[in-house]
């Protein structure tokens, strides 16, 4: 699997306290705890030692959300995918976002095709059993510029994917067939695309924007995935009407999933139904390479109880309509056992936030009410024997501190990113980062970094809570 071999403000960061050697496979290794966003940074540096594809699984999927933004800040050159939840309760009676779908199967296509470095995933949402390996890789196929195509073949294709033919494209898992002009909108793509025969070769290929149905810019390839994580074609429906009829006692024309199912119309919440499309299904470690280091953060084995409670709990009070009849838990689901029987193979690090406050910036809050607002930072200044980088949330932001700094004449300067800053020697230097919390970074007696945040700087303000509120948010 390719990885990256450029220098990447990771390379500069002097030293680490964390041990970087992968342990052999099946065994486990725990990691010094970090705080504040230093979780990042070890994953960061954990990745680049290893020069192979990385996996984290989360406790808490907020956890994947926030190092999804931090970690490439600490190394942009790293290929960094999140797997999201279908963000729907388990049995629930509707689908989850096309969007939510499009994501999934662009990440599982990319670990799958090695386009990936390090792979975020909540251990929930890894407790999903997926389609298999070799569902998502027939299901795929790319177009180039200059190649042969012929409309009729690509409708037939798409058909097959379970694509739906619109007027005007504005989703994904659509397209438009006019003539010679194909408008199609991938799953897995952020943007739909034109493509242009000329008799029966690909002329070009443009991205265009979905509200506008303006032209961006050329492109030479796209690919597609399939519409669903199940398929949907002719077989793939009398696949599941036969296992429906051997798993569910009763007449099957009573339950209106089976009619919709057989009438080719994909019922709400039909993803419950997933292992009544395949003989076998899969894992997502069934996607992963079979020497990739495993980090597991935080307490996962609690969070896979309360998911797997939570799951049993919607199936007693669910499981009694004969009309929609589910599938137990074990059948889409991994438990604590099969879950943990599933990574024994892998070499495992464990990485936890410390309990403690031992390495958090504390006391560098701005009071407005004091003669000199910037009191605690200036104390931390100077009792801290290392250099500082103060980051903003954004670059309104950093003029902002810029000016608050200058009122009060505290001198400061300012770093276009981590490398300019690791470059330079100032002691106090403001950038911007996507990082969430504050941390020191002291491998040695030698040297030490504190990277404070606008969350330490305004610690307890509407401003801060605010911040933690909408990661949970964007994570539920």
């Amino acid at each position: 699997m390719p990885f990256p071999d450029s220098n990447t403000p990771i390379d500069f960061l002097p030293g680490s306290p964390f041990p970087l050697k992968t342990p052999a496979p099946g065994k486990r290794l725990r990691l010094p705890p970090c705080s504040g966003s230093g979780d990042a940074l070890c994953i960061a540096q954990l990745a680049r030692a290893q020069k192979k594809f990385f996996a984290v699984l989360t406790a808490d999927p907020s956890d994947a959300q926030r190092l999804l933004e931090e970690v490439p800040w600490f190394a942009p050159n790293l290929r960094i995918r999140l797997l999201p939840d279908w963000e729907t309760l388990p049995y629930d009676n509707f689908s989850p976002h096309r969007d939510l779908v499009s994501e999934r199967l662009a990440t599982l296509y990319s670990v799958m095709s090695g386009e990936c470095d390090i792979l975020l995933a909540s251990v929930s949402t890894a407790a999903y059993r997926l389609p298999p390996p070799a569902f998502l890789a027939a299901g795929s196929f790319s177009l180039k510029k200059g190649e042969k195509l012929k409309a009729e073949h690509l409708r037939a294709q798409l058909v097959l994917a379970a694509y739906t033919h619109v007027s005007n494209v504005v989703s994904p898992n659509e397209y438009s067939i006019r003539g010679g002009l194909i408008d199609l909108f991938p799953m897995g793509s952020a943007l739909p695309y034109r493509i242009d025969l000329f008799d029966d070769e690909i002329e070009t290929i443009k991205a265009f924007d979905a509200d506008s149905q303006r032209t961006l810019h050329p492109v030479d390839e796209i690919r597609l995935l399939p519409a669903h994580e199940f398929p949907f074609d002719e077989k793939g429906r009398s696949r599941f009407r036969q296992r429906f009829r051997e798993r569910f006692e009763g007449d099957p024309a009573k339950s209106a999933l089976y009619k919709d199912v057989s009438s080719g119309i994909p019922p709400a919440g039909i993803e419950y139904w997933l292992p009544l499309f395949f003989d076998d299904t899969a894992t997502l470690f069934d996607y992963l390479p079979k020497d990739a280091p495993l980090c597991l953060h935080n307490d996962i084995s609690t969070s896979l109880q309360r998911f797997w409670q939570d799951a049993k709990s919607r199936y007693d009070l669910l499981s009694g309509d004969t009309t929609r009849p589910l599938l137990c838990p074990e059948e889409l689901f991994l438990n604590e056992e099969a879950f943990f029987g599933a990574i024994r193979p892998y070499p495992r690090l464990e990485l936890k936030n410390a309990a403690d406050n031992a390495n958090v910036i504390s006391c560098v809050a701005v009071d407005r009410h004091a003669n000199q607002p910037l009191n605690g930072l200036l104390t931390f200044i100077e009792k801290f024997p290392g250099r500082l980088l103060l980051l903003a949330e954004s670059p309104g932001r950093r003029e902002t501190l810029a000016g608050l700094f200058a009122e009060y004449g505290l001198k400061h300067d300012q770093s276009r990113d981590l490398i300019s800053f690791l470059s330079g020697d100032s002691r106090l230097s403001l950038g911007v980062a996507p990082l969430h919390e504050g941390f020191i970074h002291a491998p040695d007696d030698s040297t030490q970094i504190a990277f404070v945040t606008e969350t330490e700087l305004y610690a307890g303000s509407p401003r801060a809570r605010h911040g933690r509120r909408s990661l949970r948010r964007k994570a539920s």
